[in-house]
């Protein structure tokens, strides 16, 4: 198995416990915290997420990308890796002391689970999954916190048992996210060497790494900022509505965004050697694999959401499913998106085209909430979502369109979706069938997978076949 092969199987596998643990706990989270409960942890998580942004600063993907051109140079890369985290730590004590006034002076409604978040932004100072993702080492990082994921799944099932346990499952959540990073520190004493540092080492990273924060703001006005609204305009109940239809949305979303995450230092380290034709054909594959997955997704979630949803969340949750219905359409807008992102436009140093999409998608989005979220509550935040979404796709396609054959691109999505909509067609019906949820669920889903793979066969025997050769 290639390197690029096994790095997305142990992305995707790690993305898939990422969303599987919470997936688990959920059913148990939501009936034990209760919509109110549920809404109070995502208020207060979407408000710290805001400073353990600024706390990273576009890092992610700047800090992945010098790595992985710098690899091959180890005093280089030591260098780099320094002089970007020294930013990270220095931004990160900033925004610490910042959520501290903010806590005391202005959050007094949610002090102790407040309180409790702050352990998020010290995951945050010590975050350093971005070294070793563009050294490409996914397993050590994966491993570690796949570990961890399933201890908090057993920690929450065994300390969280009344709607009064909201600040436990709090700190549940937080710790283990700082355990997770602490852990990855020993393994970088092999990889780097200590280098003296001067000011004008770190200040030659600032301001390409303040560029791609820009479009980590932008997007977060679309993914953070609606339940932020929706808890300060409406209230956490229907936060927590809105927030378990969301959390459902991201789990198809878990094999795209490995693609991504492992293509992108490849890509960076592809581009550094002026292979160009080799970056076009990764590219080409990876769409082609996208919208063969991403189509079939979001007219599954439609079929079975009226059944699985209530299975799933309980009966007070039903206000979900017309939230995640809508939410499914994101699929594929932001799948392509993903793509184009991941795979040309930071390799390739695109960063204002990038960063030129998700604020014109925030600034959609922001006027659609401030619309909506008020009059239709839930259903505003997710039309804000999905004006955002496309918003963001079409400009990043639209920009590159001279550069990559996007019209060919979209062309090879037809058959996908003629054989997802015919799949759709065939088992959205047995939803009237007066059997249990759960057995009609099952018949959905198998018929479905057998509908779409026979009608896929010849695109699924030349993936067969590629491998064996």
């Amino acid at each position: 198995m290639s390197r690029i092969k096994k790095n997305v199987f142990y992305n995707v596998l790690y993305q898939l416990l990422l969303l599987i643990v919470p997936l688990v706990t959920v059913p148990y989270v939501s009936r034990t915290l209760g919509a109110n409960g549920v809404g109070t942890y995502s208020y207060t998580y979407s408000i710290v997420y805001y400073f353990m942004m600024f706390s990273m600063l576009g890092i992610n993907n700047y800090g992945n990308r010098t790595i992985a051109k710098t690899k091959g140079d180890k005093k280089m890369m030591s260098k780099n890796f320094w002089s970007i985290y020294y930013i990270q730590l220095i931004m990160s004590l900033l925004m610490m002391t910042f959520y501290c006034l903010y806590v005391v002076l202005l959050n007094p409604e949610y002090i102790t689970v407040s309180i409790i978040q702050s352990l998020c932004i010290v995951s945050a100072m010590i975050d350093i999954n971005w070294f070793f993702f563009g050294l490409e080492e996914f397993k050590l990082t994966l491993t570690r916190s796949g570990v961890l994921k399933i201890l908090s799944l057993v920690l929450v099932f065994t300390l969280v048992k009344t709607n009064n346990d909201v600040w436990k499952y709090t700190l549940i959540m937080s710790a283990t996210t700082l355990l997770s990073q602490m852990i990855l520190w020993p393994f970088l004493n092999k990889r780097v060497v200590r280098i003296k540092i001067t000011i004008n080492d770190i200040k030659e990273h600032i301001k390409p790494c303040l560029l791609l924060f820009c479009p980590v703001i932008a997007v977060s006005l679309y993914k953070i900022m609606d339940k932020v609204m929706l808890g300060f305009l409406v209230n956490v109940t229907e936060l927590g509505f809105y927030e378990q239809a969301e959390k459902i949305i991201s789990v198809p979303g878990v094999i795209i965004t490995a693609i991504g995450t492992v293509m992108l230092p490849r890509m960076s380290n592809l581009i550094s050697q002026n292979n160009n034709s080799q970056v076009r054909i990764y590219i080409e594959k990876s769409i082609k694999t996208v919208f063969f997955l991403a189509f079939p997704m979001m007219f599954g979630i439609i079929t079975v959401s009226n059944d699985f949803v209530p299975l799933f969340l309980g009966a007070e949750f039903d206000k979900s499913i017309i939230l995640l219905e809508l939410l499914s359409s994101t699929i594929i807008f932001s799948s392509f998106a993903n793509i184009i992102r991941t795979e040309y436009l930071i390799p390739y140093e695109k960063d204002r085209i990038y960063v030129s999409s998700v604020i014109a998608g925030a600034v959609i989005n922001l006027v659609v909430n401030i619309i909506l979220i008020p009059k239709m509550y839930g259903i505003g935040a997710c039309i804000g979502t999905i004006s955002a979404e496309f918003i963001v796709l079409f400009i990043q396609a639209w920009k590159v369109k001279d550069e990559l054959p996007i019209g060919e691109y979209i062309k090879s999505s037809i058959p996908f979706f003629i054989t997802s909509a015919i799949m759709f067609i065939i088992i959205y019906p047995i939803r009237y069938i007066n059997i249990g949820g759960i057995y009609r669920i099952l018949i959905q889903v198998l018929i479905g997978f057998l509908t779409y793979s026979l009608l896929n066969v010849k695109y699924i025997s030349s993936l067969i076949k590629k491998r064996v050769h």
